[in-house]
């Protein structure tokens, strides 16, 4: 029984960081410290183990962080105030504030208050109207992650048959425009798409990003397909899984990443490059 490629993220993300570091030396060699600042509102404990993971992570790179750690009744105004701040210091190149907040704050208003030229998380309008033309700017965490993932895996995109299961605006559809910029064929489904299976079938790459365990289930996969699993659940058991039927899959496709050690570990690898590409083009460095 043939079984899957396995996509390692841990050993990727590791690769990308030491990429990373090394451009951080570089960076700070002319007189520029990399920065990034994160702000957390409230005490929602997923959140937490972000911030910490982000804190690890620049301290591997060389990137210097700075954080923000607000009680969850902070204020929209509070918060906005915080926001402006950052975006006259010069010595912060990133801003990033962590998902979600507390409902007395209007999250697409702190979205459009960070300087665009800061928004590492490339959540702004103007980065993702920039990533839908192809200008340059900041690639989004999750969605560039995945392009890592299936590149340096040794799998080609360009004139594939891509489908992608979600269509969230953090990676259903950033994913989907870069696929295309790879040249792949990218379809979009979702919870309205009929006939899913059959449609998956057709595909030579499938991402599934729903956060629904079993989404993708072995009779959608055809033999050799790449499939990316973007879900963070639990199953009945509580045990972590994806949104693909993983034991099952991996005897079909040709190459599949596990949950957790796929997708995960790139976020924040991407978010480290997206800290350095903000440091270089606030100091006309690029």
């Amino acid at each position: 029984m043939m079984t899957a490629q396995l996509i390692d993220g841990k050993l990727i993300s590791a690769q990308i960081k030491e990429e990373a570091a090394k451009e951080a030396a570089q960076i700070k060699a002319k007189g520029v410290n990399p920065c990034l600042v994160v702000v957390l509102v409230g005490n929602d404990s997923a959140s937490q183990v972000y911030v910490n993971n982000k804190k690890k992570a620049c301290e591997a790179v060389g990137i210097r962080s700075v954080s923000y750690e607000l009680g969850a009744d902070t204020t929209e105004e509070e918060l906005l105030h915080l926001v402006a701040q950052l975006n006259a210091d010069e010595a912060v190149h990133g801003i990033l504030v962590q998902m979600p907040l507390p409902m007395q704050i209007n999250e697409e208003k702190v979205i459009l208050a960070i300087d665009a030229k800061k928004d590492v998380d490339c959540f702004h309008p103007m980065n993702v109207g920039l990533l839908h033309t192809g200008g340059n700017g900041f690639l989004p965490c999750t969605p560039a992650g995945i392009i890592e993932l299936i590149k340096r895996s040794g799998h080609t995109i360009q004139g594939q048959n891509c489908v992608i299961i979600g269509r969230s605006n953090i990676v259903g559809k950033p994913v989907a425009m870069l696929l295309m910029q790879e040249n792949g064929t990218v379809t979009i489904c979702h919870s309205k798409t009929r006939n899913l299976a059959e449609v998956c079938l057709g595909a030579d790459i499938i991402v599934s990003a729903t956060g629904k365990v079993n989404t993708v289930t072995a009779d959608m996969v055809k033999a050799g397909a790449v499939v990316i699993d973007v879900g963070m659940n639990r199953n009945e058991a509580g045990k972590l899984c994806g949104d693909v039927d993983f034991d099952k899959v991996k005897e079909i496709a040709g190459a599949i990443t596990p949950v957790p050690g796929g997708v995960g570990p790139m976020t924040i690898a991407m978010l480290m490059k997206n800290c350095l590409v903000a440091a270089k083009m606030q100091n006309n460095l690029m």
